[in-house]
């Protein structure tokens, strides 16, 4: 409450001793990473860049603020080549199954379909573009699967609206990296104990507590509660906090306000969910494998034991390039910033040498009349004196040299070489020698890339079928494309048919790299001598060497290979030339009919013909 100008928050949130030990946990992590932040920052700012102003290059005293956005190019590069390779092809991910049973076409046709229906209606790809983004940027990734049921409103006649399910089932949510922490010397994510925190509306709240049923925990006498918190606050105006409670408002409030007034009055609602194990002294109890959400960082809303089939937490992380005895990795452009300042710096040097030398500066002897600089122009002194043009050393413009090679060195740092960007490297090669070289320079992106896809696609991918296969309740008509004649049929699953004992595993990462080496060495290979050579042929087999065409350039859906069917499709041409010229040839011996005039009656004079 609210009683003159002091307010007790004691008195106010209640705050239950659990939920304030997560909260100060959440802000002990939170605050040991403020300069891993920091960081963050000065990197955001320099990819976003569009002049030296918002960067640390603002402070150098050049005239000049272009900046080059080398990062952003980076960026973007990495962005478009990491993402060709997730998703070369629409199968881009397979089931393994772990027993007999599980191994049927039709299971594996099941659980395939269904998780390409659910993957494409939630926007999986979408999603998981927003999370390569974190990759490059944060250097680490973090994301979940949900249950949700989405609902859409439809106006319907006499002013009724009727609510459509727009789509049901697991969905891939993206955790900002700004909005997570752990304890990043645990052994592993899995076991290290997490802190996730959610800024919502009321408005959002009630809608992620109608359609998203892991929140329907907050009951609406929670609801009722943190409005009448709210409603106290605002009608109590700006007021000043006791000496007691000013420390238990550091740990009460939101990151991104300053102070707790401007926090409810923001109509905002923070969520901390607590994953992992965790000792609660006050009660002496320990909570092990929990996942427990407070509201405020006063209420416990929620709390028991994480309930999946794997018996860890959904949330996955990925990070670029790994630390010793650190789970919060470095991202690609990390320890580029400093290039990309040299960069700024040599460029606007260069340009303000440039403009020394285009429009120098004077040095005047004597008296001199005033005068403006151009061609042409006279200028009238008095004897003895003089006007001096003081050039800069024109070698400073050499710093473009240096601005190339700067720029092809964070190319290859980042793991992103010249020659994915389409662009040859200077000197006359054979076909062996360019493969080798592509092979060479794309092996820390292909590195890269596949690490993710192993450790952070192919978890979550995993995730998503356990909770369909826990909450499919009725079944789902998807629309599968048949292999033989190329129709489309459409199937019925229920929770049997993708119940089975297996894996699923992401290849598109893993056969992008491996398609293309097969590929260019199957093209290299068929103009040599050795493949001509008989004696070669003779032990080669031609149907598995169409198999491996077809498979390697992605054209089974098409139906090209069929055991000998070029031998059956020429008896068939073959057939079908000889039907035709038979029918030709008869037609020539058939004698044409002569027209006869004879029965015809005479045509009466005076009618008209018709």
């Amino acid at each position: 409450m609210a009683i003159g100008k002091t307010l007790d928050l004691e008195l106010l949130l209640r705050p239950e001793p659990l939920a304030r030990q997560i909260a100060d946990k959440y802000q002990s992590w939170k605050n040991a990473r403020t300069r891993k932040e920091a960081e963050w920052s000065e990197l955001r700012n320099y990819v976003f860049a569009i002049d030296t102003a918002t960067t640390t290059n603002a402070k150098l005293p050049w005239k000049n603020r272009t900046h080059r956005p080398k990062l952003c190019q980076i960026r973007d590069n990495l962005y478009a080549n990491y993402m060709a390779a997730l998703f070369p092809r629409d199968d881009w991910f397979k089931w393994e199954a772990a027993d007999e049973q599980s191994a049927g076409a039709d299971k594996r046709k099941a659980i395939e379909a269904y998780m390409q229906h659910i993957l494409k209606s939630s926007g999986f790809e979408r999603t998981v573009g927003q999370l390569v983004y974190d990759y490059i940027d944060y250097g680490n990734v973090f994301a979940e699967p949900f249950l949700v049921n989405e609902k859409t409103q439809v106006p319907g006649p006499m002013g009724t609206n009727a609510a459509i399910t727009t789509y049901s089932g697991p969905k891939l949510v993206r955790i900002s990296p700004l909005d997570i922490t752990f304890d990043i010397t645990a052994a592993s994510f899995d076991e290290s104990p997490k802190i996730t925190r959610t800024l919502l509306s009321l408005g959002q709240l009630h809608k992620l507590v109608a359609s998203a049923p892991e929140w329907r925990v907050i009951g609406e006498e929670t609801l009722s509660r943190i409005k009448e918190n709210r409603h106290s606050v605002i009608s109590g105006g700006r007021t000043t906090l006791s000496k007691a409670d000013a420390q238990k408002a550091a740990g009460l409030t939101a990151d991104g306000f300053s102070s707790i007034y401007d926090y409810y009055a923001s109509g905002m609602v923070e969520i901390l969910v607590f994953e992992g194990d965790l000792y609660d002294a006050t009660a002496n109890k320990l909570y092990e494998n929990h996942r427990i959400t407070i509201l405020d960082r006063a209420y416990v809303i929620q709390q028991e034991p994480i309930a999946n089939w794997f018996g860890v937490s959904a949330k996955k992380h990925c990070g670029w390039r790994s630390r010793p005895d650190n789970l919060m990795a470095m991202g690609p452009l990390d320890n580029l910033v400093g290039l990309q300042y040299r960069l700024d710096h040599l460029e606007n040097l260069k340009a303000d040498v440039f403009d020394l030398i285009a429009v120098p500066v004077f040095k005047v002897k004597g008296y001199v009349e005033d005068f403006v600089y151009g061609p042409g122009e006279k200028i009238f002194m008095e004897q003895d004196a003089d006007v001096e043009f003081m050039r800069p050393d024109s070698i400073a413009l050499n710093a473009e040299l240096q601005i190339a090679q700067i720029e092809q060195t964070m190319e290859e740092m980042a793991g992103a070489p010249r020659q994915a960007m389409g662009i040859r490297t200077p000197g006359e090669k054979t076909a062996f020698e360019v493969q080798a070289l592509d092979n060479g320079s794309s092996r820390m992106f292909q590195n890269k890339i596949a690490y993710f896809e192993k450790w952070f696609i192919e978890p979550l991918l995993n995730h998503m079928l356990e909770m369909a296969r826990r909450n499919l309740d009725v079944p789902t008509t998807i629309a599968v494309l048949g292999n033989d004649l190329g129709i489309i049929e459409f199937l019925d699953i229920t929770r049997e048919d993708i119940t089975a004992k297996g894996r699923l595993v992401p290849m598109g990462a893993r056969h992008f790299a491996a398609q293309n080496q097969l590929v260019q060495n199957l093209t290299a290979l068929s103009g040599t001598g050795v493949y001509q050579d008989p004696g070669v042929q003779a032990h080669l087999s031609g149907k598995a060497i169409a198999k491996v065409i077809v498979d390697a350039l992605s054209l089974s859906k098409y139906n090209i290979y069929s055991e000998n069917i070029r031998v059956i499709e020429q008896q068939e041409t073959t057939q079908l030339a000889q039907q035709a010229q038979e029918e030709l040839q008869v037609a020539a011996m058939t004698p044409l009919d002569q027209p006869t005039d004879q029965g015809a009656e005479p045509e009466q004079e005076g009618e008209p013909t018709v």
